[in-house]
């Protein structure tokens, strides 16, 4: 067997620090890639507008279009979704066709720089320590995991619904 990855194997997902914005970008790009070749079941995101994610890139729409099954959950917390609205235009389709499944919160009265800036799965997770370096830690570690989990669960008990799947107008 050839060293080389197969399409079916998931990524190796870093265990320790990351800084800068292109390791961010390929961190998020590589987390959803694994979500749907392990089958997660639960992803919980959380940034204060998502601006720097690559969430409308046509590689991480596909990723989570293959994670998308019954039973499946994904959770978006952001202070307000302008800039998802405004640069991620092919996550926002993504997110209308499994809406059944995508549950988004606001917090709109939640200071920026006291949201986390996250993805939780029940295995793994990222946290960005410093928005403007784009550094944080990433791991397995369920002292990590359990901590990161505490922390959305606050922000999510102060939010509420936001992003709606379709707008009803007049």
């Amino acid at each position: 067997m050839d060293s080389q990855t197969t399409p079916t194997e998931p990524p190796m997902l870093l265990e320790g620090r990351f800084s800068g914005r292109t390791e961010f970008t390929s961190l998020v790009r590589q987390a959803f890639a694994a979500a749907a070749a392990e089958g997660w079941r639960e992803i919980i995101v959380c940034d204060p507008s998502f601006e720097d994610w690559p969430l409308g890139e046509r590689v991480v729409v596909q990723a989570l279009n293959d994670w998308s099954r019954t039973g499946r959950r994904f959770t978006m917390l952001a202070k307000n979704y302008d800039e998802v609205l405004r640069r991620h235009a092919r996550f926002a389709a993504w997110r209308r066709t499994w809406a059944h499944i995508v549950e988004c919160r606001g917090s709109a009265s939640t200071p920026a720089d006291d949201m986390p800036s996250a993805l939780w799965a029940p295995g793994w997770v990222f946290d960005r320590l410093e928005l403007t370096r784009c550094a944080g830690v990433a791991g397995s570690e369920v002292a990590r995991r359990l901590a990161l989990r505490e922390r959305l669960n606050e922000r999510l008990l102060k939010s509420s619904p936001a992003f709606p799947a379709t707008t009803l107008g007049l």
